[in-house]
């Protein structure tokens, strides 16, 4: 029997719960680099990237290789139980990668809420504190503890009632909607007075890009005051480069563009290349804080995907791939700047090294009414878009740094041409 979209998706909607949504109606049949086929054989450029899990493509030779050669071997063993070097390997390299000048630790997990939700877990160990804050408009994760975090309600957390306790919301500095720095700055201070005083935080978190939030990325001054705060009131920074990490802001971690480092960095998505791993890496003193047993999880740093990370910082260092997602984010940020002129519905044009993304107005308000129509419009037309943003008014761009030039340049003009068509 031939498969069709249309028959997957009337299976799927027998079979998956309707939580685990689904932003186009096709079905992958294969992929290669920045291309996808579906099961009707139709060739899209993915633009998308398994929301910033391919920042060296779908399927790089070199992890295919990796992951080949430790299947020959072993696929698990529970680090817990039998370790093995590859995992080892791991920690040292970011240990090595993630900024700051001081001695790390890491530890190696499965996805991006668990790297959140166990750098709460350290933090809450080593400064033996309870509070969080989080900022407006952050996501960390769909896991409980993790939601509790995620400054936006739907669809993550509705229905579901209130969050745990503990966490505490700050502003998030965003110009374009009417917070400033010092807004924000204010509103910690308003925490401070109203609700914790700083001895009940263990941390502070935020993403030094939001990632759902609609890509907006705080400035090196903010984060040297956040830091001022924290080493001030001896509470936790955590950095949540989940999305940001892996080379997608043109270096391996956004903070080392911030001018100064957070005490935990968490990481998951394209470390990895496709492969689940995620972690956590820390100044040593507040990694130790944890006692043995205390982290870890079954599948966490699987030999497999410890073997297809290995394999994706080679490919950054041999192919110069943190050069590539400034060259990528320049070609997008221009051509789309172009855009900006001839569309005013597009308002802003943003976004660190090849994290780009723009936003919609019109009558100087959010527009999310075209968000739907463009992503649409371009899948016609064999382009992946995924949309963003508190408002839902946030086109991103999340190509894979792999991808030839003539291909980001053939993606470019079907946004030109879907544009042209949804804003007629």
């Amino acid at each position: 029997m031939t498969k069709t979209n249309d028959g997957l998706m009337a299976r799927r909607q027998a079979a998956v719960a309707q939580g685990v949504g689904q932003i186009h109606p096709i079905f992958t049949e294969r992929a290669e680099n920045a291309t996808v086929w579906d099961v009707e054989g139709r060739e899209y450029i993915d633009f998308a990237g398994g929301i910033a899990v391919l920042n060296t493509g779908h399927l790089h030779p070199k992890v295919k290789a990796a992951v080949a050669a430790q299947l020959e071997a072993f696929s698990h063993t529970c680090f817990m139980v039998l370790g093995y070097e590859s995992y080892i390997e791991v920690c040292e390299k970011l240990n090595h990668l993630v900024p700051g000048d001081f001695a790390k630790k890491t530890a190696l997990f499965t996805s991006g809420s668990e790297a959140v939700e166990n750098a709460v877990k350290v933090a809450r160990a080593y400064t033996k504190r309870a509070g969080v804050i989080a900022f407006t408009s952050g996501y960390h994760g769909r896991t409980i503890a993790a939601l509790a975090l995620t400054g936006k309600v739907a669809p993550y957390s509705k229905g579901m009632g209130l969050m745990s306790a503990n966490v505490f919301r700050a502003e998030f500095p965003c110009e374009m909607h009417g917070v400033s720095e010092d807004d924000a700055m204010a509103s910690i201070e308003r925490i401070f007075k109203n609700d914790a005083e700083p001895a009940d935080i263990a941390a502070i978190i935020l993403e030094p890009v939001q990632g759902e939030g609609g890509f907006y990325a705080v400035t090196p001054s903010f984060m040297k005051r956040l830091r001022e705060l924290c080493d001030a009131h001896g509470i936790v920074l955590i950095a949540d480069e989940v999305q940001t990490g892996a080379g997608r802001t043109g270096t391996f971690f956004a903070m080392e563009q911030m001018g100064v480092a957070a005490d935990i960095t968490t990481f998951a998505k394209s470390i990895a290349g496709g492969f689940p791993l995620s972690g956590i890496t820390g100044k040593t003193e507040v990694m130790d804080a944890v006692t043995a047993g205390g982290l870890g999880g079954t599948y966490g740093g699987s030999p497999i995907a410890c073997a297809a990370a290995l394999a994706v910082i080679e490919v950054f260092e041999e192919e110069q791939l943190l050069a590539r997602a400034n060259e990528v984010g320049n070609k997008l940020k221009s051509a789309l700047t172009d855009m900006q002129a001839k569309y005013p519905q597009i308002a802003d044009v943003r976004g660190l090294g090849a994290m780009i993304a723009i936003e919609l107005m019109e009558d100087g308000e959010p527009a999310p009414q075209y968000s739907g129509k463009i992503l649409a419009e371009a899948r016609s037309r064999g382009l992946i878009l995924l949309s963003c943003g508190t408002y839902g008014n946030v086109i991103r761009v999340l190509v894979p740094l792999t991808a030839p030039d003539a291909q980001i340049d053939a993606g470019l003009a079907i946004m030109d041409s879907t544009f042209q068509a949804v804003f007629k």
